[in-house]
């Protein structure tokens, strides 16, 4: 069964700024330039919140990068699995109840002000900090009136709309 239930989505874990930077650095790299489409959340129906566990799914259009933190330090960066416009919601196989998780891309207008700007860096963001999530790494895009970064908060993805906490140590990927 797929990660969540999520047709096609398949994560795959990798730990540390090396491993993550030669498996995704060119591809994080190439998307610098292009316009944001949308973030797209899981949302929880019964709760009315965002389920954290699930990817974050950012869409440029024609690269559509999908985002799951997991444990203190893992990371999966997977590209172009998961259509959230084919499948708006999914029902964890059982189609006799309702749909308990739907995509959406309107839970933060802090993520929808972004919309249409054209990302202008790519940032892997190191935790230097001395506790467990040493060595932990977070994706930051950059954009020219606001930035996001899609961070580990402890076994689940957190959002962060302001600029990097010092303990970060910023890996510029735009050149």
């Amino acid at each position: 069964m797929a990660f969540f239930d999520i047709e096609g989505y398949e994560p795959v874990w990798l730990s540390g700024l090396q491993g993550i930077r030669r498996a995704h650095g060119d591809r994080l790299r190439a998307l610098v330039g292009k316009p944001l489409q949308r973030v797209h959340l899981t949302w929880f129906v019964e709760y009315a919140e965002w389920l954290q566990d699930a990817p974050v799914v950012v869409d440029f259009g024609d690269e559509r990068l999908e985002i799951t933190h997991w444990k203190f330090d893992e990371l999966s960066l997977t590209w172009n699995t998961i259509d959230p416009y084919g499948r708006s919601g999914w029902d964890w196989g059982d189609p006799e109840e309702p749909s308990p998780l739907l995509w959406r891309q309107d839970v933060y207008p802090e993520l929808s002000a972004l919309e249409g700007q054209v990302l202008q860096d790519v940032e892997l963001l190191e935790w230097v900090g001395r506790d467990m999530a040493g060595g932990m790494v977070a994706v930051g895009f950059v954009f020219p009136r606001g930035r996001f970064t899609v961070f580990n908060a402890m076994d689940e993805n957190g959002l962060e709309y302001t600029e990097p906490d010092p303990s970060y140590r910023r890996h510029s990927l735009a050149g």
